[in-house]
């Protein structure tokens, strides 16, 4: 019994199979072949998980260039792009630091250190001099004499030590640490685009002018990263799939104009094929035989002329046109 179920079961699947397959075969008598209406999708979600804030369109609504879609909870992108740019005025403000060179009050600060040192100086050369008198009179131990000449020495050394420390401040900053200043500018600068960036595609505008095909969430819903939220459908993103029997297919290139038909569609209208499949799309729910090679059929795409706007799914029969 089980057998037999599972027996019937194959016939009706290859009977539906055979239906299918005969309806979207070409008509060979008229020349004929038979297709449909595709659309295809401009999908926007989304980089990162979170909140939907808000939700601009509707199901069917006709959007133009630009026009807001959806906001996702802003708070992370927002404080991201404002940390990127505090890093960026900071690094602008080192990088002028640098080029300028020390600041004049530093430098007034290590001139002043100057002139203390150059007045321990004088009063460690007298101190010193005296020193050697009483010494000499036997009036003072030598020991004293060596530390007021070690004074002096200090006080000598300082001064060299501050002038040259006056000179190095007078001086822009080296050639490398300006150019890690620059580079450390370009990279907030690369930081706070890339930030700007997400916080854009955290509330997205339409590309181009289309229709809105179907909204996957409402406001206040979480949405996972990269999950489709807004599905648009402009009117140039429209064409025709039909069907072309192997016999036929050489004839039809790339470029070449056809001609097609459907209910309630003016009269006249073409399309230029802009694909063909390069295997076989369909082929017969039996055996491949000679006998059934006349019934395989390529993929053909074509994409409609002129201003018409074509509902998804509309049938369509189309006939090749004579170059």
């Amino acid at each position: 019994m089980i057998a037999r179920r599972a027996g019937l079961l194959a016939v009706l699947l290859l009977a539906a199979v055979a239906g299918v397959y005969w309806y979207l075969s070409p008509d060979g008598e008229n020349g004929r072949y038979y297709g449909y209406v595709e659309g295809e999708y401009v999908r926007l979600s989304a980089p990162a998980s979170g909140t939907l804030q808000a939700l601009y369109v509707s199901r069917g609504d006709q959007v133009t260039e630009g026009a807001a879609l959806f906001a996702m909870d802003l708070t992370a992108a927002t404080a991201e792009r404002d940390r990127a740019v505090a890093a960026l005025a900071e690094a602008r403000a080192m990088l002028a630091d640098r080029q300028k060179g020390t600041r004049a009050e530093e430098i007034k600060a290590t001139i002043a250190q100057r002139a203390q040192a150059a007045a321990s100086l004088v009063r460690a050369e007298a101190e010193h001099t005296r020193q050697q008198e009483l010494v000499k009179d036997d009036f003072a131990s030598r020991a004293r004499l060596d530390e007021w000449r070690e004074a002096r020495d200090r006080a000598q050394a300082r001064i060299e030590e501050l002038d040259a420390a006056i000179a190095a401040l007078r001086l822009p900053a080296r050639d490398d640490q300006i150019a890690a200043a620059e580079a450390a500018v370009g990279q907030a600068e690369a930081a706070l685009a890339s930030a700007e960036r997400r916080l854009a595609e955290h509330r997205p505008v339409a590309p181009s002018e289309a229709m809105v095909e179907d909204t996957m969430f409402l406001p206040g819903e979480w949405v996972p990263a990269n999950a489709v939220i807004v599905s648009l459908l402009p009117p140039d993103k429209r064409k025709l799939r039909f069907f072309v029997p192997q016999s036929d297919v050489h004839a039809l290139q790339p470029g070449a104009r056809v001609a097609f038909a459907c209910d309630g569609c003016p009269a006249g209208l073409t399309a230029k094929i802009s694909y063909i499949a390069p295997e076989v799309e369909f082929t017969p729910p039996v055996i491949y035989s000679a006998e059934s090679r006349d019934k395989l059929v390529f993929l053909v795409e074509a994409i409609p002329e002129g201003a018409v706007t074509l509902p998804v799914g509309l049938p369509a029969d189309v006939e090749p046109l004579a170059p």
